[in-house]
């Protein structure tokens, strides 16, 4: 027929099924997209020349991990927390000592050969899993890791 236009019926049929799947999808799982903020405690890192830094480290992280993700100076990680180093070496604030769990093994073993001098209240980065319990947590970099 003169003056219409020529299309056939369902030539979008596939781009309209795509468009179709794709809205029922979102309706259905948008909640999965949607960020919930994490559970965090406020970490002090100082320096061993007397700088501070506060950082927010999300629930279940180790000190080392937020060290590491927000470029704190003195925690070098050289094992990426697989206590294999002793590079993650810091001295906890006494006061937030009973909140933390029993050094294992392991940990003792790494910072008996620790390149800092090892005090009562040394441990290991990334050994220490942040709770809400430590919420104002301070800890120290000694001056070298190695």
């Amino acid at each position: 027929m003169p003056g219409l236009p020529q299309t056939r019926p369902f030539s979008r049929l596939p781009e309209l099924r795509f468009e179709w799947q794709f809205a029922c999808f979102a309706r259905v799982h948008m909640s999965l997209f949607k960020r919930t903020p994490k559970a965090t405690a406020t970490v002090t890192y100082v320096s061993a020349s007397g700088n501070k830094r506060e950082v927010a480290v999300p629930v279940g992280s180790s000190i080392m991990e937020g060290a590491v993700s927000n470029g704190i100076d003195g925690i070098v990680a050289e094992c990426s927390g697989a206590c294999m180093c002793a590079t993650c070496h810091v001295y906890v604030d006494e006061a937030f000592l009973p909140r933390l769990e029993p050094i294992a093994e392991e940990e003792e073993e790494m910072l008996s050969n620790a390149f800092a001098q090892r005090k009562p209240n040394s441990r290991l980065g990334c050994q220490v899993r942040i709770t809400e319990a430590l919420n104002g947590l301070v800890v120290c970099t000694p001056e070298a890791q190695h």
